[in-house]
């Protein structure tokens, strides 16, 4: 109950100092489904989502005005906050045997291709001469969940600032690439939503750039991706431990400086309980087996249309604030070296893990 009180205190506190700049958050996705619903050919408003929409127009936003320093707290809030808000409520989309068996059937994949990914890294890091905290910087971000990963590593490895801000440059610039080349690539092949689903939520980088690829394909696409990466990113926890043990040993460093992390984040627990709770409802039929269920709405599918709608609203509010954070200018201070590694890891990641995928038929 203290860790629950702590946390709501915590998120009060954010958006204190974030409430102006969410303003403009809310402005940017809200003018974004506008724009997105004058498109006036079918194909054209399947390829060209919302979601991209949204994050265009915040870089475009970003790069040409001078925004003040409450809009970088208010997209920073979207990033977080609110985008774990919209991941929660997609449990209630799904069964827990949905997230069960989609989580069972990724793990492998999952685990082959972060061990696959780290040790790329440090084969190409090494050959380029990269330092090796950078170079772990950047395999972590890409093989795990992107900044939050380098975030998370750096003071483990005592990383400089300059590594950090390198890293978490080449994670945003390959991330928002992947947003706008992986669905072109899913339609280009006729891959299936759930092919699609995997694929996005093993090789994209950050949480929020693989809800936003997975969302410009399809809804069902987006709630396997969301399962396979949050089933991801709880591989961030023992990774941490164990890098932080290497690099302590490594430097003779006291392990007892190593700060345990949670194996699984609070909001992916949200995330499973609503899943639980929607498996009850069910189970006991109170509840539509889905969202689009047909014939006329009970209360209960009203109230499950309801968090579907803000759910996809909140996701669309954190790709703007993906937009409204990202300087271009700061991506090209990157030397090429650092360029190369990322370009390196995180194509090798795409073509492996969609290759695994349809050859063993994990998609269909």
């Amino acid at each position: 109950m203290t860790v629950l009180f702590t946390e709501w205190k915590k998120i009060a506190q954010e958006f204190s100092r974030a409430w102006r700049g969410l303003v403009v958050v809310l402005m940017v996705a809200s003018l974004s489904r506008v724009l997105h619903d004058l498109i006036p050919n079918a194909m054209l408003t399947k390829a060209i989502s919302e979601i991209l929409i949204a994050m265009l127009l915040g870089l475009l936003i970003r790069n040409t005005i001078r925004l003040p320093a409450s809009v970088d707290a208010g997209a920073k809030f979207a990033l977080t906050r609110i985008l774990r808000l919209g991941i929660i409520l997609l449990g209630l989309r799904l069964s827990l045997q949905d997230v069960a068996a989609t989580g069972a059937t990724a793990i492998v994949l999952i685990f082959f291709c972060i061990t696959f990914v780290l040790g790329l890294a440090f084969l190409v890091g090494r050959a380029l001469r990269i330092p090796r905290r950078l170079t772990t910087l950047i395999g972590f971000g890409t093989a795990i969940c992107g900044n939050s990963a380098i975030v998370a590593t750096a003071p483990l490895i005592e990383a400089k600032e300059e590594e950090v801000s390198f890293a978490v440059a080449m994670i945003t610039l390959f991330g928002l690439l992947a947003v706008i080349v992986y669905p072109v690539i899913g339609h280009a092949l006729a891959l299936s939503e759930a092919t699609f689903g995997l694929w996005s939520g093993t090789a994209v980088n950050d949480t929020s750039q693989v809800v936003a690829t997975a969302a410009s394909f399809s809804d069902r696409a987006l709630d396997i991706a969301t399962i396979v990466k949050l089933t991801r990113n709880v591989f961030l926890g023992p990774l941490m431990i164990l890098i932080g043990v290497v690099y302590a040993r490594a430097t003779h460093h006291s392990t007892k400086q190593i700060k345990m992390q949670p194996i699984i984040p609070w909001f992916v627990i949200a995330f499973i309980v609503l899943a639980f709770g929607r498996t009850l409802g069910i189970a006991a039929g109170v509840l539509p087996q889905s969202v689009e269920h047909p014939g006329a709405l009970t209360l209960s599918a009203a109230w499950l249309k309801f968090a579907d709608d803000v759910s996809k609203f909140a996701i669309l509010c954190a790709l703007a604030g993906i937009g409204l954070s990202t300087q271009i200018a700061s991506l090209r201070k990157v030397g090429w070296r650092p360029f190369v590694l990322a370009l390196s890891i995180a194509t090798a990641l795409a073509v492996t893990s969609l290759g695994i995928i349809l050859i063993t038929g994990l998609g269909t």
